[in-house]
């Protein structure tokens, strides 16, 4: 096992997919001259050339449609967005082309592509920077959704994501670029829609994917010292979601905290609230309990940023709550 970098683990992922598949290219914002805005695309140019490593100009819907449309056509393009706060420009593509073209075409034309880039929170990159936009893609019929929280998560699932036949959204933690974890030296890929658990525990479920796994398994240290056994459980792909593992779980510890740091309404936690007391409620022995980014576009002042987002001391609190301590 190698010692690599988020970044560099998805930087390795693209290159041994570039180098497998001649129909693969990666099309987006200073992926190419500059080597990505957070570097995940170093040295891709220089091995691929300009023709598979496609710097565009700032016209996220432009080039998200010829994503679409190269994908029709049998290519495998990975479409990055410098952020996911950007998607939004190019929604209308992403949902009403890639998400539909296979059911609205009868199944003639399939969409192998991938829309990857950074999301949610940073430092102080203000309101319209640091938007968690996971729930949202997630509801769409059409879309994959990954979101992993490792390096061995991240290179692994890109991989399986470049290699699928439906588009994937593929979203990053832009703070987790620069953390570090083992990586297979050999080639390796993980399926989406597999569940993880990365902390065995015995008293409460925790419920977490992309950063907010670094958060749970913070919170899970500190309750440990107190004598509570939290299991984290990472479902890695929010659709299709591996739901049996997360139920395992819960009907393991009977209780459960969901984590995510995207706003509470609407949120990915209520669907898997929903599910989990619909298919365990008898081996519940509390509520359901959520932790959330707060209500309210993110502040730019460091401390309110610090205040709206998920931290471990929530997620004590949250645990506590559900094993009646406080």
């Amino acid at each position: 096992m190698a010692l690599i970098t988020y970044r560099d683990a998805l930087n390795q992922a693209l290159r041994e997919e570039l180098r497998r598949d001649p129909n693969v290219f990666l099309m987006g914002e200073e992926v190419g001259v500059y080597q990505g805005a957070y570097k995940v695309s170093k040295g891709l140019l220089q091995e691929f050339g300009p023709e598979r490593i496609i710097d565009t100009p700032i016209t996220e819907e432009g080039f998200a449609g010829v994503g679409v449309g190269a994908a029709m056509a049998g290519l495998r393009p990975i479409i990055e967005m410098m952020t996911w706060n950007f998607s939004l420009v190019a929604i209308d593509q992403i949902v009403n082309g890639a998400a539909k073209m296979l059911y609205m075409s009868g199944g003639q034309f399939r969409i192998p592509m991938v829309f990857r880039g950074p999301g949610g929170a940073a430092h102080q990159l203000s309101a319209q920077h640091s938007q968690s936009r996971e729930a949202w893609y997630a509801s769409v019929p059409g879309l994959k959704g990954v979101a992993p929280s490792t390096p061995y998560d991240a290179k692994g699932l890109l991989k399986s994501a470049i290699r699928d036949d439906d588009p994937v959204i593929f979203m990053e933690g832009e703070t987790l670029y620069g953390s570090k974890g083992e990586v297979p030296e050999e080639e390796y890929v993980i399926p989406i829609g597999v569940t993880d658990v990365k902390r065995e525990g015995t008293d409460v479920t925790i419920i977490a994917w992309s950063k907010m796994v670094a958060v749970a398994l913070k919170a899970a240290e500190q309750l440990a010292a107190d004598g509570i056994s939290c299991e984290i459980v990472d479902p890695r792909t929010l659709r299709p979601l591996d739901d049996a593992p997360i139920l395992a779980s819960v009907r393991k510890t009977n209780r459960c905290v969901i984590l995510e740091e995207g706003w509470p309404v609407a949120g990915l936690g209520a669907q898997l609230a929903f599910q989990i007391q619909r298919d365990a409620f008898g081996e519940l022995d509390a509520p359901v309990t959520r932790v959330t980014g707060a209500d309210v576009p993110m502040p730019y002042a460091k401390n309110l940023e610090h205040m709206a987002m998920p931290s471990p001391s929530k997620v004590v609190a949250a645990v506590r709550e559900v094993m009646y301590l406080d």
